[in-house]
């Protein structure tokens, strides 16, 4: 398996995890609108409370398959789709409360690297 390949998909999972089981109650300068965690931040885009669980459960799994896919490559396309579509989303929500571009960085980092690895998988 390629270095690169397993760097990005280490990278992008451990980055994941971080944010979401240590750190999600923290505040951090990319945090949307004027939240001090994830769940104000889910709120801050106007969405519902339960999305905040939806979304973080889903960007949990993706990044357990990416991890995972280290040993079963097959898992790594279809997590990395939906990382790509859930940072994209994410774009639009920081898009949608005004935030300055810095805000997006990480989110636009991540879709970056899950669109690598989709690409990557391709060749």
């Amino acid at each position: 398996m390629n270095f690169v390949l397993i760097s990005i998909q280490i990278i992008v999972a451990l980055g994941l995890l971080n944010v979401w089981l240590l750190r999600n109650k923290q505040a951090t300068a990319y945090r949307g609108g004027s939240a001090q965690n994830l769940k104000e931040e889910f709120l801050a885009y106007g969405l519902p409370p339960w999305f905040y669980f939806l979304i973080g459960g889903l960007k949990i799994l993706a990044a357990l398959a990416l991890l995972a896919g280290i040993f079963e490559p097959a898992l790594v396309p279809p997590a990395a789709a939906l990382l790509s579509l859930l940072m994209l989303g994410a774009l639009v929500m920081h898009m949608k409360v005004n935030d300055p571009f810095t805000k997006s960085v990480p989110a636009l980092s991540m879709l970056i690297l899950n669109l690598s690895l989709l690409a990557l998988n391709l060749v």
